[in-house]
């Protein structure tokens, strides 16, 4: 269900964006990594938290760590990450397949700065296999995300 919400999302929105469908898991940055020959960073992994009663995605370069104190700042309170189960359920992608597209509920998307330094980034595709090779921009765009530093 969660490829297909992926699919469904680009046919409607980015028909040229192609899903990259591998045999071998993906769900972490460093096996994203060296699956598709990039280094850790151009792996845009979306981080699900939970900041005072909003659910909210977070997409960051693969080996960027969230700052507590910027994240503060920005959201006006203390985030906490989703259990797996929460994730699931708020985002419909499994962990380690989470990504701002096709999502089950509709949920605030921020990308932070740390991805503008690449052309091209890759993001999970709603299954710990799969991927798309898009510009953080046009990620950005067609997820109506905000533009955010929080990370370190």
């Amino acid at each position: 269900m969660s490829l297909q919400s992926v699919r469904q999302f680009f046919a409607d929105r980015a028909p040229d964006v192609e899903i990259i469908e591998l045999s071998q898991s993906t769900a972490t940055v460093a096996l994203a990594a060296a699956a598709h020959r990039v280094e850790p960073g151009q792996i845009a992994k979306t981080l699900s938290l939970k900041v005072k009663d909003e659910v909210i995605l977070v997409v960051a370069k693969g080996d960027a760590r969230l700052d507590n104190k910027k994240l503060k700042s920005v959201f006006g309170a203390k985030a906490r990450m989703l259990s797996s189960d929460e994730v699931v359920i708020l985002t419909g992608h499994p962990v380690g397949g989470v990504c701002p597209f096709g999502l089950e509920n509709p949920l605030a998307v921020y990308c932070d700065i740390s991805l503008r330094q690449y052309q091209e980034v890759l993001p999970a595709a709603g299954a710990i296999h799969s991927a798309v090779r898009i510009a953080p921009e046009r990620m950005a765009q067609l997820t109506d995300a905000t533009w955010v530093d929080v990370c370190l």
